[in-house]
């Protein structure tokens, strides 16, 4: 033992192996990461040592007694670091930000007792392998005196930096475009690990706040010109029909279009989907509605419904902008007309920032996946069935003051579209593409979970006093499976199609008002607009980048977030313009021109807003901004508020 720890080469390894072994116990121990696989579990095993190397190597560059000084300095910070990961996750589900790091004084009250309490016997683990290390350096003193040459040191960190690549590499096969969506700060974590999740989530904040300090009131000229010059007077015979009634909104994950009256092998798929998209319920049915977002998909489709602007043309601004002031529809319905609002959704309140970004919004709860049964019999795909989440929200939903804005997340009709066979009630297509033979299967999941829905809504007696609106948030068969759809849908996919498919459905039911199918042409940013009108209040002093699908002067042009569009008469696919009713190629001429001048403007001044957080220079003399500090999303303040209640 004498020999092993005698000079510096064996006491850098220990010191890293001891960091490595601290590491992936907290992965195991503390947080919840969903490793499946044994792939996952090796870029487990794997990712703690690229930063272990390279920041304990740094020291290395050090002689003699201040090289061990520093070594145990910063493994101490580092270790500070991961504890700290472990204890903000212990008590709220996910990993510190530097935003958040920047938000400590706010843990006030409870939260604090709540964090301290969650300190656990062998949280002095972590710590043990410092302790070893002070020891070998006071008890054998030739560590001390140990040089290793610089051009070594170098290399031992050279190779901790390709080590990292190494790993980023294979965390790109499984997860593609792992940095660029963030989907979930534990992705980033499960395979870069906690260290290098912190640098990544230091540089996105270096960039936004460069951005953002930059920014001045001026920017927001042009954008509150173009939104006041886009407006659309509301149509009459709709503004202020649903005032006071509860809007029950409902997302309909992956849900395409081509699924309404789609009959496979003779038997309809969404057979109660079918009957609402004819008018039954006095459903008003939009059969030219299209998806428009981007990398961010399920929660670009949140942004816009409930903003009015686009998501970001890459990453999600659900995580890059979760901060940002916003003028959204909760918080606007709250203050105009006294509304409640809750998101319910079966899946964990950290997946895609949601626990931060909708206090920015306003929203008054959150009923995540805490608040159901997620036992495992009740899961597949994403997290909680459709069919259960349903029944578990109604108690949830009466539990709310009326009036209120409710947003339901679906979750079962999603990529690789899993489903066991005893959910089943439709035989799976047979392409031979799993992908698109799976996905009728869930789609019919879906459409009978939504009908018991619909009938346990009329028991509880909220049906009728309810706006109800239907979405498809964006498409579930990518361009990947082409052939296959070429096969469902008897026609070839060319990029003109693939436009066309990119329909998802919305309905909306207005008690009072008769439904039918209406074929406007519009996309996800219509809708926030839509909805205030039909409260009765006017959308001009709100910053929108859509108009009311009712308005008579709302504009059909439907933009995509890469800059093609749609509109009644032209497509707009990479450059070539097609005649949207027969698909054949058009010359350009000024008018398309003109189109994508001002589809890009449109998508540029969104961005504008976005970047550069210009909504907090927009002052509204009847609007007062979100304080996000307001809002607590957790299970653990209910209880606290009883006990004091008690």
């Amino acid at each position: 033992m004498k020999k092993i720890f005698a000079n510096k080469y064996s006491f850098f390894v220990l010191a890293v192996l001891l960091f490595w072994a601290k590491s992936y116990a907290a992965y195991k121990m503390d947080f919840n990461l969903g490793v499946k696989g044994s792939f996952q579990e090796g870029l487990l095993l794997l990712n703690p040592f690229s930063s272990a190397i390279v920041f304990l190597g740094l020291a290395l560059f050090l002689k003699g007694r201040k090289s061990a000084i520093v070594l145990i300095v910063i493994d101490f910070i580092m270790t500070a670091l991961l504890y700290a990961n472990v204890a903000y996750y212990r008590f709220f589900d996910d990993f510190l930000t530097f935003s958040t790091m920047k938000q400590a004084g706010n843990l006030g009250g409870g939260m604090t007792g709540g964090v301290l309490s969650s300190i656990k016997p062998h949280d002095l683990l972590y710590f043990l392998d410092i302790i070893i290390l002070i020891a070998i350096v006071i008890w054998r003193p030739e560590v001390k005196k140990f040089q290793m040459k610089k051009t070594f040191a170098l290399l031992i960190v050279a190779a901790g930096v390709g080590l990292f690549f190494v790993n980023l590499h294979l965390a790109e096969k499984d997860r593609p475009e792992l940095l660029t969506r963030t989907f979930d700060h534990k992705y980033v974590v499960k395979y870069l690990g906690v260290y290098n999740y912190t640098i990544y989530d230091g540089v996105q904040s270096a960039q936004n706040a460069t951005q953002v300090a930059n920014a001045s009131s001026e920017d927001l000229t042009d954008v509150v010109n173009y939104t006041a010059s886009h407006y659309a007077k509301p149509n009459a015979e709709y503004f202020g029909k649903a005032k006071g009634k509860n809007i029950i909104k409902i997302h309909l994950e992956s849900f395409q279009s081509f699924l309404i009256d789609y009959k496979l092998n003779g038997e309809e798929v969404t057979p109660f989907l079918n009957k609402l998209a004819h008018g039954k319920e006095d459903f008003t049915y939009f059969d030219n509605f299209f998806h428009q977002t981007g990398q961010g998909k399920t929660a670009d489709a949140e942004l816009m419904m409930d903003n009015s602007m686009f998501g970001l043309p890459e990453g999600a601004a659900f995580v890059t902008k979760g901060e940002n002031t916003y003028q959204s529809l909760p918080a606007i319905l709250d203050q105009k007309a006294g509304y409640t609002s809750a998101v319910l959704h079966g899946d964990y309140k950290s997946f895609w920032n949601r626990d931060t970004i909708y206090k920015h919004m306003g929203y008054d709860q959150f009923f995540d996946a805490s608040y159901y049964n997620m036992d495992e019999e009740n899961l597949v795909n994403m997290g909680l069935k459709d069919k259960p989440f349903f029944k578990e929200s109604i108690p949830m939903l009466e539990s709310m003051k009326k009036p209120f804005y409710a947003h339901l997340m679906t979750l079962t009709n999603h990529y690789p579209f899993n489903l066991d066979e005893k959910d089943a009630t439709i035989a799976k297509a047979t392409t031979g593409d799993k992908t698109v033979d799976n996905y009728f299967q869930t789609a019919r999941y879906l459409d009978e979970s939504l009908e018991q829905f619909f009938k346990d809504l009329k028991k509880s007696g909220m049906y009728k006093d309810s706006v109800i609106l239907l979405y498809g948030d964006h498409n579930g068969i990518s361009e990947n499976h082409n052939r296959a759809m070429s096969e469902i849908q008897g026609k070839e996919i060319t990029p003109y199609q693939n436009a066309q498919n990119q329909r998802v459905p919305l309905m909306i039911r207005i008690p009072g008002k008769q439904g039918g199918v209406n074929h406007t042409y519009g996309g996800e940013v219509d809708v926030m607009p839509t909805l205030l009108h039909l409260q009765g209040i006017d959308s001009n002093e709100y910053v929108n980048f859509g108009t009311d699908l009712f308005s008579k002067k709302h504009d059909q042009t439907v933009a995509f977030r890469n800059g093609n569009y749609v509109t009644p008469k032209y497509t707009l696919v990479d450059n070539t313009v097609y005649d949207t009713k027969t698909g054949k190629v058009v010359k350009q001429n000024k008018k398309t021109e003109a189109i994508k001048a001002r589809v890009d403007n449109q998508l540029s001044l969104s961005d504008k807003v976005l970047y550069r957080d210009l909504l907090r220079f927009h002052k509204l003399s009847d609007f007062k901004p979100v304080n996000p500090s307001d809002y607590f999303y957790g299970k653990s303040k209910d209880k606290e508020e009883d006990s004091s209640a008690k």
